[in-house]
Parts: C-alpha cells; structure tokens; sequence
C-alpha cells in the first residue's frame, strides 16, 4: 500500500495498543514503525530484476518481525526509561506495528514474502488496490483525533478505534466483493467459450466497485474490467498477443526464471525494436503496465540475454472520471484497443 496509508495503520495500531498508557508517543512510535518494513527500496539489491522481486521479502517476513522487535523495544526504552513497566506492551506495538503493515502489503497484487526465510513466495491475495481512500480515511481520521488537544484521550482512544474497526470492516468487504466479481467473470468465460489457464482479479485505483480481471490463454491473454453492478454478459475482455517463445533461447537465464515466477505467470512477452520485453500484466494496463524488462536482443544469430533494464510506463490518472463512469455504465470500455489488440470479446 501506499506510504500515507502504511504511516496512518501504524499510527492507529500504535495508540489502540499503548495510547492509553503513554499518549501521542504511541502514534508517532506508530507512524515510524508503520514506514520502517519499506525502507528496503534503499537496498543495492544488485540489479533491477532483483530491486523488483526481493521488495516486501526479509524486511516484511513475520519472523523477521518477531526476532526484531524485542531489540527494538530495548532501543525504544533506553529513550523512555520511565516506560519500563508497559515493556509488554511496547513489545505487542513493535511487532503488530511491523507485521500489520506486511499484512496489509499482502492485500495487494504484488506480492509480500511473508513467511521468509522459510519460503519466498509472494502472497498476493489481490484484494485492495495500493491507493484506497475509502480505507485510509478512517484511519486518517482516528489519528488527526489523537492529536488534537481538546480531545479527551479517552475520547481518542474510542474513535481511534472504532476508525480501525471500520478500515477492517472495509478490508473484509472487499473480499466479499472479490468473490462476487470473481463467479461473474468465471460464467462470463464459460458464456463466451474462452478457454484459459489461470485468472486473476484485483481492483480498479481507487475503488473496490470496479475490478481489472487478467485470463491467460496460450499465445494471447484477455484483459478486462467487471464492475459489482455488472452481469455476466456485460463483462468485456479483449484479447492480446504474447509470444513467449521468444524466449526459448533465454529460458534458463536467472532474471527470466525470476520474472516469471514472480509474476505466477501473468506476463506478456513482446518483441520491440529487436528488443525482447516482458511485461508484468498484474499491474497497470495495456500500454500502460508498471514493470516491463528488456530481457533480450534478437540479431541474426536469434535472441540472446540482455541487461534486464526496466522500462517504465506508468499509467496515466488523468482519466479518473472513466473508471467512475465504467462502474455504473458497462457501454463506458477501459479497455486499449490501440496496442495490438487482436480479439474483443
């Protein structure tokens, strides 16, 4: 998730733990606490495939958080020595501090290594996109109150919680509402007659009443929005080529095993100027996706490795209004149909 979103559950799970206890030391504590797993960007991790598939590993592993965090607190207390006896506490505020912020990560589509070292497999349960006002908000709320002076700190300490009961509520929703989109698109596929090998959901920016849905399908994958006011047949795919044998020759190249494992095959392979590019279709949009790497050149000898350099081309949120529209209207298409779209379905 976003930084603000991380820095506000910190700061609210700080002072439903300890804010009754020490006051506004629990928020900012909180806040620290919430950012700290993220500071691994800074980490020469070797390459760009490396700085893209080892983010949200150690630094965001339950284990890692538990080991940790009674240093921390040893750390914490050699500043506030007259807080020995909330020792236990301080303890539970590190650690859900560290493990709700890797928790919530792994809402995300990207993936989190939660279980590392044991297994780096990148949980990805794909249920809220990295911004959500409708999730921040609350939380946002319940802090600015734990700061103000004229708030009681009982009265804090009640909205800041019930802030944090509501963002939860709104997690849990979302779920019901990725099982809901996810029946409708599975009968939209069986309606068209569109064979595929795996599939995944997860929400539009800003909203969880509008999914993107990705289905690989052989030499071609299908791109696709569903709203929750949708039926079946309104969803609309359109069908894209990937030539993934343009990778016959690199196949057993660290980087391109890495990519593809890490992306749990949801990646779209194309050639551009005599340059071999992958693409993470998780993220972004067609034309428009995140993380895309040159993972080879092709001259008259055929296609050998490359540097693996990224190339960005983030997507544009200048079109908000049509990702609102889109979710009332199934007439109102997301979809590119410029980028050697092939198929609409």
């Amino acid at each position: 998730m976003d930084s603000l979103t991380q820095v506000a559950l910190g700061s609210a799970v700080g002072y439903a733990v300890l804010g009754n206890k020490i006051g506004r030391k629990a928020v900012f504590w909180g806040a620290a606490l919430g950012t700290l797993p993220d500071l691994d960007v800074f980490l020469p991790y070797g390459g760009p495939v490396e700085s893209f598939t080892y983010h949200r590993g150690f630094s965001h592993s339950f284990f890692i958080h538990l080991l940790i965090s009674p240093l921390i607190v040893w750390l914490i207390l050699k500043l506030h020595s007259g807080m020995q006896t909330y020792k236990v506490r301080w303890f539970w505020l590190v650690f859900l501090c560290l493990s709700t912020h890797a928790l919530l990560d792994s809402f995300t589509v990207y993936g989190t290594q939660l279980m590392w070292p044991f297994t780096e497999h990148p949980f990805a349960l794909s249920n809220m996109f990295i911004i959500d006002p409708l999730y921040t908000l609350p939380l946002l709320l319940g802090v600015v109150c734990t700061l103000l002076p004229k708030v009681s700190s009982n009265t804090a300490y009640k909205i800041n919680s019930i802030a944090l009961g509501l963002s939860s509520l709104y997690l849990c929703t979302s779920f019901a509402l990725k099982v809901m989109i996810d029946d409708k698109v599975k009968t939209a596929l069986n309606n068209k007659n569109i064979t595929h090998e795996k599939y995944i959901s997860t929400p539009a920016p800003l909203t969880t009443l509008l999914w993107r849905v990705v289905v690989m399908s052989d030499d071609h994958y299908y791109e696709g929005y569903a709203s929750v006011f949708d039926e079946p047949d309104e969803v609309t795919l359109s069908a894209y080529p990937t030539n993934p044998s343009l990778l016959n020759n690199i196949k057993n190249e660290w980087g391109v095993k890495r990519l593809q494992w890490f992306t749990k095959g949801f990646y779209s392979v194309r050639e551009q100027q005599n340059k071999v590019i992958l693409s993470d279709l998780r993220m972004g949009m067609e034309c428009q996706y995140v993380f895309n790497f040159q993972v080879g050149e092709i001259d008259s000898e055929g296609v050998t490795a490359s540097n693996f350099d990224k190339i960005s081309q983030r997507p544009s949120f200048n079109d908000m209004d049509k990702i609102w529209d889109r979710i009332w209207q199934p007439s109102n298409s997301l979809l590119n149909n410029t980028c050697n779209n092939d198929t609409n379905h």
